[in-house]
């Protein structure tokens, strides 16, 4: 159903644009979609509007991706290919984070590891 109306968006969408002296000096979507909330018309184009919105986001979407990816291969390398995703998200969360993590004391660390369960030996 929503293809339907989409399709119908989209002619509507072409004519208003092309009709309307507001739209007509727009370089680019960034500009199209301040444009279209500003004359209020993304409620009126609601569909037309989420894809505009969409066609924003995926570049950024895409790249965070890749980031995530780059990190888990320097993550999980062959050393530590049988790794559980458990153990695996735990390390690609200190990697990512790795600004924030660099001002914990290894000494604190070592400590809260130490009381959490008994060990044979002390680290």
């Amino acid at each position: 159903m929503d293809l339907i109306i989409l399709d119908n968006q989209i002619e509507n969408f072409i004519v208003d644009m092309r009709s309307s002296d507001a739209f007509m000096n727009l370089k680019g979507l960034g500009e199209l979609a301040q444009k279209l909330v500003e004359t209020r018309k993304h409620d009126i184009f609601p569909l037309m509007f989420s894809l505009i919105k969409l066609a924003l986001i995926l570049p950024i979407a895409t790249s965070t991706v890749e980031r995530a990816f780059s990190t888990m291969k320097i993550i999980k390398n062959r050393l530590r290919n049988c790794m559980g995703d458990s153990w695996m998200n735990d390390c690609l969360l200190i990697y990512i984070e790795k600004d924030i993590f660099s001002c914990i004391d290894n000494d604190l660390i070592v400590q809260r590891f130490q009381k959490i369960k008994t060990r044979q030996e002390k680290l």
